[in-house]
């Protein structure tokens, strides 16, 4: 099979300029990518990864969604993408409000209440500019222009592995951060100000 792949013509480049854009258009801060970072500085890795395991899961659930074309079905909904908006802004806002006020790692206690898995697939899943980034990002490039079932294949297994990284990357972005914050007030100063970011990016993101 490998060496099937090997010798078909361009496909390595294709996959290079898919993966390139993935890495572009997926990886840029918005509500996913800036959500797991500002989890990871406001509760460290251990607390983080239920939540940022429910981000990737989401986010591949949307990839297979958009890969079967059911992107149309959701967008032929009378107000569908209206009603994914509203709701994916009213959990970003309890999200910013909850990293806003979570305590510096060192006061946390071992109860300590962060996002679970539910609640990254939940952002995952409702968020309107996960369905159109990675519908640019799928139908952009061509990977096998002999079959289409493998062009589809070669994009799922591609960008699930992308998904999987850039989500990574931004956690741990967060959690080299929150290593730095000693101090209670900048611990407090940085988790506002990622909160502040998150409905900012979800803001443009939004009306982009």
């Amino acid at each position: 099979m490998l060496g099937q792949l090997a010798v078909l013509p361009g496909l390595w480049r294709s996959l290079a300029a898919l993966l390139l854009s993935a890495l572009v258009v997926m990886g840029s801060p918005g509500p996913s990518t800036i959500s797991a970072t500002a989890i990871g500085a406001a509760f460290g890795i251990r607390r983080s990864l239920g939540y940022v395991g429910g981000l990737i899961a989401g986010t591949i659930a949307v990839l297979l969604t958009v890969s079967v074309g059911a992107l149309m079905l959701v967008l032929a909904i009378p107000h569908g993408a209206s009603v994914l908006g509203v709701v994916s802004a009213a959990y970003i806002v309890y999200l910013a409000v909850k990293i806003a006020s979570a305590p510096p790692l060192s006061q946390q206690s071992a109860q300590a209440s962060a996002p679970a898995f539910p609640g990254g697939f939940l952002l995952a899943v409702i968020n309107p500019k996960a369905y159109l980034a990675i519908a640019a990002v799928f139908a952009g490039t061509t990977v096998a222009t002999h079959s289409q079932g493998l062009d589809v294949l070669i994009k799922i297994v591609s960008l699930s592995a992308m998904i999987v990284i850039i989500h990574v990357v931004w956690l741990m972005a967060g959690v080299w951060m929150a290593r730095l914050l000693r101090d209670p007030l900048i611990s407090r100063l940085v988790n506002v100000a990622l909160a502040a970011l998150l409905v900012v990016t979800t803001a443009i993101a939004f009306v982009g």
